[in-house]
């Protein structure tokens, strides 16, 4: 089934006008907020598709920001919302992902009828809702929210870059890479790590230490 036949027949089995959606970026890295979007497309676009639109993880940087400019432009409505580094401290990474996606639901224009979330679990979105395990890659409106919230994600990550160059943010996004390990066993967390992330700091001290000195 192609991914938005999928969504067209959600839409015709609910008899619904407005389905939307919801997708996050960003719940494995140390740093950086998380990031969801959520996305109402009108039936005419749902049925001609977007060409090349597919989970974001799976599309190149190249390829996920042209089609970033393609969505926004078939969506009726979309939005993006997100978690920050105390939140998700406060309330661990999985509620922060699904309160963004709520923040990201609520922003919308047009209020949607019924949501598909990517993963297991749906938050308390006002409205009926149903998780779509890996939904990125069977639901159109799922997919074009996980390239939405990427994009969105690398973009902040890049303006951290700026702000705290000896982290190499551009670079990894936040993920826990080799580099970005050894930069915060160096330099201490910046206001924008994880502290609930940052266990290895410990468990990897002699091995960071020797990465950290090269």
């Amino acid at each position: 089934m192609l991914i938005k036949d999928f969504d067209i027949s959600y839409a015709e089995r609910l008899n619904i006008k407005y389905l939307c959606g919801t997708d996050e970026a960003g719940r494995g890295p140390l740093a950086g907020p998380v990031v969801a979007a959520a996305c109402v497309f009108p039936k005419d676009a749902l049925t001609n598709g977007i060409d090349g639109l597919d989970d974001s993880k799976k599309l190149t940087e190249k390829k996920r920001d042209i089609l970033f400019d393609r969505i926004k432009d078939a969506c009726i409505s979309w939005a993006v919302g997100t978690a920050s580094p105390v939140e998700i401290d406060e309330i661990n990474i999985l509620n922060a992902s699904l309160l963004a996606m709520k923040r990201a639901i609520e922003k919308l224009s047009v209020k949607p009828e019924f949501i598909l979330a990517d993963g297991n679990r749906v938050g308390d979105f006002q409205c009926p809702a149903e998780a779509v395990v890996k939904g990125d890659a069977k639901s159109m409106s799922v997919a074009a929210a996980s390239v939405i919230a990427k994009v969105t994600r690398d973009r902040l990550c890049a303006a951290l870059d700026t702000l705290y160059p000896q982290y190499g943010f551009a670079k990894h996004k936040g993920y826990p890479t080799k580099e970005h390990k050894a930069a915060v066993f160096k330099y201490g967390p910046c206001p924008e790590h994880r502290e609930s992330f940052l266990g290895f700091l410990e468990r990897e001290a002699e091995k960071l230490a020797e990465y950290a000195a090269k």
